[in-house]
């Protein structure tokens, strides 16, 4: 379950049904919906109603789910009593699926990159709300594949070289980006361990700053002058409903500099997603490839 924050919209839902089509990409079969924090009806489901229904539909998804394994696990013995009659050699008996008979009723996967402590806070009171037992994991950050997004997406906006092992330059690179989060100031200091590892691909100074913390932007954009940046790009460290783009916009405007996009649809979000749902219920992923772009 896709908990996603923010004002409902056409784009919000179609970023949201994106990223549940790379995690089904990489998890076929997977049973994957969308809960808005502010839904408001069959077009934007609220997330409370739609975690309410998935705690009422649990107990038949766990009967097709046995009936599937018993059928599975009949035709392995008509399959090994057929080699036996024939006298042939029966090989290695795949296992049965384990077939769950408790569990949380869904896993809510927070859309937020980092913390942001009034929306978790929403998000924690709509699963107590639904009644639904479900299990809510950790925002997706920090983690290297977001510093990896946040690089692509400077790039694409021309603020960031795509490789910089590359013998080229890129004359409208920056050299300090203002990492943008919401949440505050524990929003920024989480961003700053992505901050990190952004600095470290792209070899310029990286300091995160709040945007819905008052001058927080401006001063973050001062104090990177002060030591020495020029040129400066802000990067959202942010999936995108979240906020709005006017409020990147105005930030940027206030900083006196260029703006990326948001990540949005970016592949490692959904896997990111993906994988907390899979830590959740113990499930082991393939390991993603270091070179997911």
């Amino acid at each position: 379950m896709l908990a996603v924050p923010g004002a409902p919209n056409d784009g919000a839902r179609r970023l949201a049904e994106e990223l549940l089509s790379i995690a089904r990409s990489e998890m076929p079969g997977l049973d994957a919906q969308i809960g808005f924090l502010d839904g408001d009806g069959e077009e934007f489901p609220q997330l409370e109603a739609v975690l309410t229904r998935a705690a009422q539909e649990n107990p038949e998804r766990l009967r097709q789910a046995a009936e599937a394994a018993k059928a599975l696990a009949d035709e392995a013995a008509e399959a090994i009593g057929a080699a036996d009659a024939a006298g042939e050699v029966v090989g290695v008996v795949p296992p049965v699926p384990t077939v769950p008979t408790d569990g949380p009723a869904a896993v809510v996967v927070p859309l937020l990159a980092g913390p942001d402590s009034g929306q978790l806070r929403r998000i924690r009171q709509a699963v107590m709300s639904s009644g639904s037992a479900a299990e809510l994991t950790d925002v997706l950050g920090p983690h290297p594949l977001l510093a990896e997004a946040l690089h692509v997406r400077l790039s694409e906006a021309g603020l960031a070289r795509a490789d910089r092992a590359r013998l080229f330059t890129v004359a409208t690179a920056a050299d300090g980006i203002i990492l943008a989060t919401v949440g505050g100031e524990e929003a920024a200091q989480a961003g700053g361990i992505t901050g990190m590892l952004l600095s470290a691909r792209l070899a310029v100074p990286v300091m995160a700053a709040a945007l819905d913390e008052d001058g927080a932007v401006l001063r973050v954009a001062d104090q990177l002058r002060s030591a020495g940046s020029a040129r400066l790009a802000l990067a959202p460290y942010l999936i995108g409903p979240e906020v709005s783009t006017e409020l990147i916009s105005a930030a940027a405007e206030e900083a006196g500099c260029s703006a990326a996009e948001a990540l949005g649809d970016y592949p490692a979000v959904g896997k990111l997603a993906l994988a907390k749902y899979a830590a959740a219920l113990g499930i082991r992923l393939q390991q993603a490839s270091p070179a997911m772009r």
